[in-house]
Formats: structure tokens, C-alpha cells, sequence
């Protein structure tokens, strides 16, 4: 019998609750699924029929959530030092070891996702999201940094064309351009954070670099990945070629080059659309890419 006179004390609870919305903002979400969005448009143009795009959909969003889990477990004590509001495990919302369980969940989603498309395609998918934890647990803070967004977007147009009904290699230039947004990205991801980077003990190389070099290199590298998916493929370059390059070197410059608010979001922005016209490009290559 309680002695308490309106029965048991609620217990206060020593974890905070699982809310699903900061789940969802922990997973880098936006970025997560503008390359989930890009990589599932090259499988459909590349032949994979619906089910084939939806095995790479599927493969490619537990990839980059577990990515993104793993990004903010790892950076939770950081992120608080730093003060970041919109780190549900800066914040308290979510446990750092709550985000790392859905991140192991997410790469164990993965496996199998990924190795449905053949083993070669899954391999080399698997190698790419094996790249991007190497970047979380370690190489961010080294001058390797960009080495692991090459390597895990350089290798995306690889598993969409290694994988049924006609697996193939991809053309040179499409993991060439694919590597260079890649690194772009890389760039203004980190853009709008050098200054708390460096204060804790992140040095990549962009943060090495610092934020001027940072907004100048940063729309080359990602104008650099659509001159080569300009004059890659064979044949003369079209009207549509031009009309696109142009427009993501206006993209570009406005997104990273002209200066912007701390904390801004439009780097990340103009890199996504950048990444758009360069998939628009492999689009109007089309069985060129292999």
C-alpha cells in the first residue's frame, strides 16, 4: 500500500521523450533529400524502371540519414559549446545516443537496400556512405576533409548505372562532375560555421582556407562540375548545355561569392540548385553517361 497520500508520486523521467520531429531536424533532412530527389531522377533516366528507382531512393535516403545521425551524435557536445538552437542534441531535445541509434538503424537499413540493386552497385554505394561516417568520426578535422564528399558523391552516378537490368560503368566525366559538387558542397556546408569550427577544434580544410578563399573557390569547384558535364559527353554542346551552365555560374556566384547573414542557409541553397541543372545536364546526356 502507498503511503503517499494520493497514491504513487509520478516519477520524474530521467531521458527526455522521443519526439519524432527532432528526430527528423537531427537527420540533416533537406540535404538528405535534395540528393535522395537528384539521384533517383538520374535512375529513372538511366532505365531502372519503378522498381529500381525506388530500391535506390530507398538505399540512398538511409545512407544519408545515417550519415546525418551519426554527423550530430558525434558533434552534440560541440554544438552545445557552440550554442547551435537548431541541434535538437545541442539542445536537449534529443540524446546524442538516441541520434546514434538511428544512425546505426539507418546504415543497417542500408545493407540490404543498397545490395538489392547487385553487389557491385551496392558495394560501391556502400563505399560511398562508408566515406561520409569516415567524415563525422574523423576526417573533418583533418585537411583530408573534402576527400570523403568526392568519394560519396563521385560515386552515386556509379550505382545507379552499375545496378540491373544493364550494369555498366559510368562515363569518366559524370564521377568527375559528381566528385566536384561533392567537394562544393562540402564548401558551403561549412561556410556559414568556420568561425565556431575552428573555436572547437574542427579544422578541414575549408576552415583552414578560411571564409574569403571559401566564397571564392567555392562556386568554381561547383561551376567546374557543370563545365564538365558541358563538355564531357561526346558531340557538339548544345543551345540547352549553354543556357544551363550559364544560369548555374549566376546561381552560383549570388549563392556563395556575394556575402551573406551568419548562419545563412542560401549556400547550401544555390549548391542544391547548382546540383539540379548538373543532373539536368546528365538528363539531356542520356545514355551518353555510360
Amino acid at each position: 500500500m502507498s503511503l503517499h497520500p494520493f497514491g504513487a508520486p509520478p516519477r520524474t523521467p530521467l531521458l527526455p521523450p522521443l519526439r519524432v520531429p527532432a528526430l527528423l531536424r537531427s537527420c540533416h533532412l533537406e540535404p538528405a533529400l535534395a540528393v535522395t530527389v537528384l539521384v533517383t531522377a538520374l535512375a529513372v533516366a538511366g532505365g531502372r524502371g519503378a522498381a529500381g528507382a525506388a530500391l535506390v531512393a530507398g538505399a540512398v535516403l538511409a545512407g544519408q540519414l545515417s550519415v546525418g545521425w551519426c554527423n550530430d551524435a558525434v558533434d552534440a557536445r560541440r554544438d552545445t559549446l557552440c550554442g547551435r538552437r537548431d541541434k535538437p542534441a545541442a539542445t536537449g531535445e534529443l540524446l546524442p545516443g538516441t541520434a546514434a541509434v538511428a544512425a546505426v538503424a539507418a546504415l543497417g537499413l542500408c545493407v540490404p537496400l543498397s545490395l538489392l540493386s547487385g553487389t557491385v552497385a551496392g558495394a560501391v554505394h556502400l563505399g560511398g556512405v562508408a566515406a561520409g561516417w569516415a567524415y563525422d568520426l574523423w576526417l573533418k578535422r583533418t585537411v583530408l576533409s573534402p576527400l570523403p564528399y568526392a568519394v560519396g558523391f563521385g560515386s552515386l552516378p556509379a550505382f545507379v548505372t552499375l545496378g540491373p537490368p544493364s550494369p555498366s560503368w559510368p562515363a569518366w566525366w559524370a564521377v568527375t562532375a559528381g566528385a566536384l559538387l561533392g567537394v562544393g558542397a562540402h564548401v558551403v556546408n561549412v561556410l556559414p560555421d568556420i568561425e565556431d569550427d575552428l573555436a572547437t577544434g574542427v579544422g578541414g580544410l575549408p576552415q583552414r582556407l578560411g571564409r574569403t578563399a571559401c566564397r571564392s573557390s567555392a562556386p568554381l569547384v561547383m561551376l567546374a562540375a557543370v563545365g564538365v558535364l558541358v563538355v564531357g559527353p561526346p558531340g557538339a554542346v548544345g543551345a540547352p548545355a549553354r543556357v544551363l551552365a550559364v544560369a548555374a555560374g549566376a546561381v552560383a556566384v549570388a549563392g556563395t561569392a556575394v556575402p551573406s547573414a551568419p548562419g545563412s542557409r542560401r549556400p547550401f541553397r544555390a549548391a542544391v540548385v547548382v546540383a539540379g541543372v548538373a543532373v539536368t545536364q546528365l538528363l539531356l546526356s542520356g545514355s551518353d553517361m555510360v
